[in-house]
């Protein structure tokens, strides 16, 4: 490994990828998957039922997550540098560090989901974020 490499955003953008990479997998065992991971009933029978409309937002949200994991590559020096590096990881780790909070006030009200899966989900995004945000504060003057 390369000593100048930022370690936190190397194990924040493998993160996103593995994130990334679960919800392509949701979208290729289909609704087992989109169950086990949370995504609500109305999700998984959307899934069993051939909608198209699973698969469309799943993917989505894998492609966010695999540009988020190219920016904390690019953050960590492990790719080339990417544009509005600061902002965009900063945006990120807010982002991440957001959802994380707001997933604990949502579990009074699951909006079809377990509390499980806002306390789970939760605590993996705030994980995340704080990884991120870790890696940006080391690599501030980088960036």
């Amino acid at each position: 490994m390369n000593p100048a490499w930022n370690v936190p955003l190397l194990v924040a953008g493998a993160l996103d990828a593995l994130a990334a990479l679960l919800h392509l997998a949701c979208i290729v065992f289909g609704a087992p998957w989109y169950r086990f991971f949370g995504a609500g009933e109305r999700t998984a029978r959307l899934a069993e039922a051939g909608s198209h409309e699973p698969a469309l937002v799943t993917s989505g949200i894998a492609l966010v997550l695999a540009i988020w994991a190219m920016y904390a590559l690019s953050g960590a020096g492990a790719i080339a540098r990417l544009p509005m590096l600061r902002p965009a990881l900063c945006a990120i780790a807010a982002i991440y560090l957001l959802r994380g909070v707001a997933g604990f006030a949502l579990i009074a009200h699951p909006l079809g989901r377990t509390p499980a899966f806002w306390i789970w989900s939760s605590a993996i995004c705030l994980l995340i974020g704080f990884t991120h945000l870790l890696g940006v504060r080391q690599a501030w003057a980088s960036l």
